[in-house]
């Protein structure tokens, strides 16, 4: 609805509301089809909707049909600390990431599954030691090559592991240790 002046009155009362359709025009003068307002608007939508779903996947370190990876399986005695999404170092590198830490009630032992890089190949007596990044940081898990000339397949089981350092125990041992 537009204001539209009624012939013959002075004033506030010089206006009065109108369609549209009764003007013919807007009052900037412009004519813009609706339609092509709705079309740039469901562009923008899309674009908009695709960056979120890109942002999200990468951000949150997603795989979309496996990915570049393969798993390894690992038992360790203790892995306070390590957490799912975690690194898998070798040399300092980024290799791969913890996927999924679970207990194995058959061996009493934390069963940590590693997402490593296809194009990484382990050897068959490569070591995985739980680390900590810097004095109270992160855990991660840092592989150390074997020399052993036969290679690990997806899905198999790293046999030498090394736990985390509880350094709460060892604090605890140093300040209350006893008196021998």
């Amino acid at each position: 609805m537009w204001l539209k002046p009624r012939p013959g009155t002075v004033g506030l009362q010089n206006f009065s509301f109108a369609n549209r359709s009764q003007i013919g025009e807007a009052p900037n003068g412009g004519k813009m089809k609706k339609a092509s307002i709705e079309t740039a608007v469901g562009i923008f939508m899309v674009i908009g909707i695709a960056c979120v779903g890109y942002l999200t996947i990468k951000l949150g370190q997603m795989e979309l049909m496996g990915g570049n990876y393969y798993s390894v399986y690992a038992g360790f005695q203790s892995v306070t600390g390590l957490k799912s999404g975690a690194q898998v170092e070798m040399a300092g590198v980024p290799i791969g990431r913890v996927e999924t830490i679970a207990l194995d009630h058959e061996r009493q032992e934390a069963r940590v599954e590693l997402k490593i890089e296809k194009g990484v190949e382990l050897s068959d007596d490569v070591i995985a030691s739980v680390k900590t990044s810097g004095l109270i940081g992160d855990k991660y898990i840092m592989l150390t090559p074997g020399s052993g000339m036969a290679f690990l397949e997806p899905g198999g089981k790293i046999i030498e592991t090394e736990s985390a350092i509880d350094i709460e125990a060892l604090i605890s041992k140093y300040v209350f240790g006893s008196m021998d």
